[in-house]
């Protein structure tokens, strides 16, 4: 690596860490500023205590909130290290000696490219194991919840439903399960009967809820013109794979986008999906691959700005590139709206998702190959 390119090199990761503390940070403060006094509730158990659950809650979002600013952070980046190098009249000497400004901007671009890794990995690896605390609210930090769970299906096609779940002691209470089977033939689920307990555990081992004074009441397949009565009998184990550690995230709204591309893809699998949720599952394992794509392209559109030497081009370059990056934010932001709701009779999350970057990556290069070096 010559000498110009460590020197850029070290400007961005200088930028990019300054971006990242003080972005983060300014997340971190202002939603403890407005949301204070949910903590202050139990300040009855000491500074310590209460220290202890703001860090809880704001430790896990700092991965949350790095995968919605990775962009602008690294845009931020580049823009320190440009603007440093252009105040010090350093891009002019550059210019001088025979160097293009596109040799200058590669170690930014291979970077970030780099960098860019850390958000795969933030979405694949650390998201996902955080998910369940991420589905926190500010006033739940350090207490075990209790709440009811309502027809949430597993891969059986069962629908488990319960009065109060048990976040502490990850057990349901008072279970009541509907009993369902996929028909080969028509593929829908046919109900097959009905489970109740008075508290089921689940079991990792057998990979099912273990029932205690658990009972089945099959429905008959077929109905006479005798009235039958229910055949009910004992039942001490209910194969499922929904687990306790599944239930606090799918009970919250959007809690796909926590998911892992390798959980995405087992919800999918799933004959017990629905098909509006088969859309955004859909549409969310596209966006991992589409989203580190996007970043890339706003940085390309906001780095011929950075370097532009003319004044009297300064303004219109400005404002192609807050027009380009704006429309590029407003066309992100319907795709992923537009993506699940039928056109015609049908869905088509994968276009929708993939939209932005065959509209927007012909014209980063464009941007690029325009740039006067």
């Amino acid at each position: 690596m010559k000498l110009l390119d460590q020197y850029v090199a070290k400007n961005f990761l200088i930028g990019y860490l300054i971006a990242f503390f003080v972005l983060i940070g300014l997340c971190v403060t202002l939603d403890l500023f407005v949301n204070l006094d949910e903590f202050a509730e139990r300040a009855d158990q000491g500074a310590r205590a209460v220290m202890g659950n703001i860090l809880a809650y704001y430790g896990p979002r700092i991965a949350l909130w790095f995968r919605y600013l990775a962009s602008m952070i690294t845009v931020i980046a580049a823009v320190f290290s440009l603007a440093r190098m252009t105040k010090n009249n350093e891009l002019i000497a550059v210019m001088a000696s025979g160097t293009s400004l596109k040799r200058v901007l590669a170690p930014i671009l291979l970077l970030a490219v780099l960098l860019t890794g850390l958000l795969v990995v933030d979405e694949e690896l650390i998201i996902p194991r955080l998910a369940q605390d991420l589905t926190l609210q500010h006033d739940e930090v350090g207490e075990g919840r209790r709440y009811a769970v309502w027809f949430m299906s597993d891969s059986f096609g069962n629908l488990i439903c319960c009065r109060e779940y048990d976040e502490t002691k990850k057990a349901l209470l008072a279970p009541f399960v509907i009993l369902r089977r996929s028909d080969p033939q028509t593929q829908r689920w046919n109900v097959i009967g009905q489970a109740e307990a008075e508290r089921a555990v689940y079991d990792s081992a057998r990979a099912g809820w273990l029932l205690e004074s658990g009972r089945r009441m099959n429905v008959l397949a077929e109905m006479t013109e005798i009235p039958q009565s229910p055949i009910v009998e004992p039942m001490a184990f209910l194969p499922s794979d929904l687990t306790p550690d599944q239930i606090p995230l799918r009970r919250q709204e959007g809690y796909k986008s926590l998911l892992s591309l390798r959980q995405l893809d087992a919800l999918i699998e799933n004959p017990g999906t629905r098909t509006t949720d088969m859309a955004e599952l859909v549409m969310q394992k596209h966006a991992r691959i589409v989203d580190p794509i996007m970043n890339l392209i706003l940085l390309m559109v906001a780095l011929p700005v950075l370097v532009c030497r003319d004044p009297r081009d300064m303004k219109s370059a400005i404002s192609i590139s807050f027009i380009i990056t704006l429309s590029c934010f407003v066309v992100t932001f319907l795709c992923k709206l537009l993506a699940t709701e039928p056109i015609g009779g049908r869905i088509y999350p994968e276009i929708w998702v993939w939209a932005p970057i065959a509209i927007f990556l012909p014209i980063a290069f464009l941007q690029i190959d325009s740039m006067k070096t």
